[in-house]
C-alpha cells in the first residue's frame, strides 16, 4: 500500500470527521437562544418603568395613568416570561454530543479501511503506480526497469482486467529484450481484449513479433501459429504483414515480400515504420532487377475507354450538404468494395483520396486490389462503402462519416450510368 494513497485517506477521513463533530459540539441550542431572548425582555420592563417612574415624578403623567400603564406594562411581561417557566436542563444534550463525537472517532476510521478493503481498488492504484514509474525510467537502468516490471506484472496477474497495463508491460518487455516474457504479456493482453476481435488480433501480432525475435529472426512453428491466429481475425494485421514481408525477403522470395508490405502501405498509411517499409520494397524491386512502379492515380475516371472494358463497377460519391461544413477537406477518404454478404475480410478494391476530391465518379477494378487472389472480377455483386476518417485508418472509428450503396452493385465491363453512393451518417459506438 502506497504512503501517498494513504496519507490522501486520512485526511479525507479527518475531513469527514468535521463535517460530523463541528455541528454536534459546537451548534448553538435553542434553550440558551431563548434565554437569551428572557433576559432582554426583562431588560426591556425595567427600563420602560424607570421611565414611567420618572415621567410620575416630573408630572408629566397623573397617577390615574401611571396606574394603569404600569398594570399594562406587568401584564405584557408576564405574557413574555411566565412565572413557572423552568430552565431547560443542557447536561443529557451535552453528554449525548460526546457520544455520538467518540462513536465517529472510533467507527469512521474503521469503517473507512474495512469498506475499502471490500469494494476498494488499490491492485489498480499500485498497477497504475507502477506503470507511471516504468513510464517515467530511463531505458539504461535497466535493473530498476526489471524490478518495476516485475512489480507491475504482479499487480497485473492479481488485477488481469487492464488492457493498458498489459500493453505497457508488453512494451517494457520488449525493451528489455526479455522477448519470451513480452510474448506472454501479448497473449495476456489479447484475452483482456478478447470481445473486440481487432484488438484481439493486433496482440497477437505483437505476441508474434516478440517470439519472431526470441528465435532471431526464425519463423517457427510458433511463430507462424500466431501470426495464422492473428490473420484469422483481421487478415491485414500490419505486425503479421510485416513479419512475414521480413520472412520472405530473407529466403529470397522478394515478390511475397512486396506484396506483403504493399498490403502494410495500403491498410496503414500511418504505419510508424513506413518509411522502413517503403524502403524495404525498393530493395527487393532492386534485387528483382526492376524499378518500383510509378504511383498509381488517385483514380480512374469512367470516360476513360480503357477502364470500361475492365471488370468492376462505376460510382459517383458526394458529400451530404449537412456535413459538408464540418469536414475539412484534408479528411481522409476511403472507398471499398467487399463481396456481396461478406462483412470480414479484406475489400476487393480500395481507394484512398480526401475530403477535398468529392463529389467524384470512380471506377474500381482489379488495379485498386489489395492482393491478387482477392480481386472485384472474382465475384458478381459487391457493396461500395464511402468512410471519411481523421483518424487515417481504414477500420471503422466512432466519429467517422460513412456513406454505402443501398443494395449489391454488379460487377460488369459495361455500364449505363454511375451508381450514386451518398456520404451522410457518422458512426456512434
Amino acid at each position: 500500500m502506497t504512503e501517498t494513497f494513504w496519507t490522501a485517506a486520512t485526511v479525507l477521513i479527518i475531513l469527514a470527521l468535521a463535517f460530523v463533530l463541528y455541528p454536534v459540539m459546537f451548534q448553538r441550542r435553542d434553550a440558551r437562544q431563548h434565554t437569551d431572548l428572557r433576559n432582554q425582555n426583562l431588560m426591556a420592563y425595567r427600563s420602560r418603568m424607570a421611565e414611567l417612574e420618572k415621567e410620575h415624578q416630573a408630572g408629566v403623567i397623573d397617577k390615574e395613568s401611571y396606574q394603569q400603564l404600569r398594570d399594562e406594562l406587568a401584564g405584557a411581561m408576564l405574557d413574555d416570561v411566565p412565572d413557572n417557566e423552568a430552565p431547560a436542563k443542557t447536561v443529557p444534550g451535552r453528554k449525548a454530543a460526546m457520544a455520538v463525537a467518540l462513536l465517529s472517532i472510533l467507527l469512521i476510521p474503521a469503517a473507512t479501511v474495512l469498506l475499502y478493503g471490500e469494494w476498494g481498488a488499490m491492485d489498480s492504484v499500485e498497477s497504475f503506480v507502477a506503470m507511471q514509474k516504468l513510464g517515467n525510467s530511463d531505458d539504461a537502468r535497466a535493473m530498476q526497469m526489471n524490478e518495476l516490471a516485475s512489480q507491475l506484472q504482479a499487480r497485473l496477474e492479481s488485477s488481469p482486467d487492464n488492457p493498458d497495463g498489459w500493453a505497457m508491460l508488453g512494451q517494457t518487455y520488449m525493451r528489455l529484450e526479455r522477448h519470451e516474457d513480452a510474448a506472454w504479456a501479448f497473449r495476456k493482453l489479447a484475452d483482456s481484449v478478447s470481445s473486440d476481435d481487432n484488438s484481439r488480433a493486433v496482440a497477437l501480432g505483437l505476441a508474434a513479433q516478440a517470439q519472431f525475435f526470441r528465435s532471431q529472426g526464425t519463423m517457427t512453428d510458433k511463430v507462424t501459429s500466431t501470426i495464422e491466429e492473428a490473420r484469422a481475425l483481421n487478415p491485414d494485421e500490419v505486425n503479421s504483414l510485416g513479419l512475414l514481408g521480413i520472412h520472405a525477403f530473407s529466403q529470397g522470395n522478394y515478390r511475397d515480400a512486396i506484396e506483403y508490405w504493399e498490403r502494410v502501405e495500403t491498410v496503414a498509411p500511418d504505419h510508424p515504420q513506413l518509411a522502413s517499409i517503403q524502403g524495404g520494397i525498393k530493395e527487393a524491386y532492386s534485387r528483382l532487377g526492376e524499378q518500383p512502379p510509378a504511383a498509381k492515380p488517385a483514380f480512374q475516371s469512367s470516360e476513360n475507354a480503357s477502364d470500361a472494358n475492365r471488370l468492376g463497377v462505376t460510382v459517383r460519391v458526394t458529400l451530404d450538404e449537412a456535413l459538408q461544413k464540418d469536414i475539412p477537406a484534408d479528411t481522409t477518404l476511403f472507398l471499398f468494395a467487399r463481396a456481396a454478404n461478406v462483412q470480414s475480410g479484406p475489400p476487393l478494391a480500395v481507394v484512398r483520396l480526401t475530403a477535398g476530391d468529392l463529389p467524384i465518379e470512380i471506377r474500381l477494378d482489379d488495379s485498386h486490389a489489395m492482393a491478387p487472389q482477392a480481386v472485384i472480377s472474382g465475384v458478381e455483386k459487391v457493396v461500395v462503402t464511402a468512410r471519411l476518417t481523421r483518424s487515417g485508418n481504414i477500420s471503422a472509428q466512432s466519429g467517422d462519416w460513412q456513406g454505402s450503396t443501398d443494395s449489391p452493385v454488379a460487377v460488369s465491363e459495361n455500364q449505363d450510368a454511375p451508381v450514386e453512393l451518398v456520404i451522410d451518417k457518422q458512426l456512434i459506438e
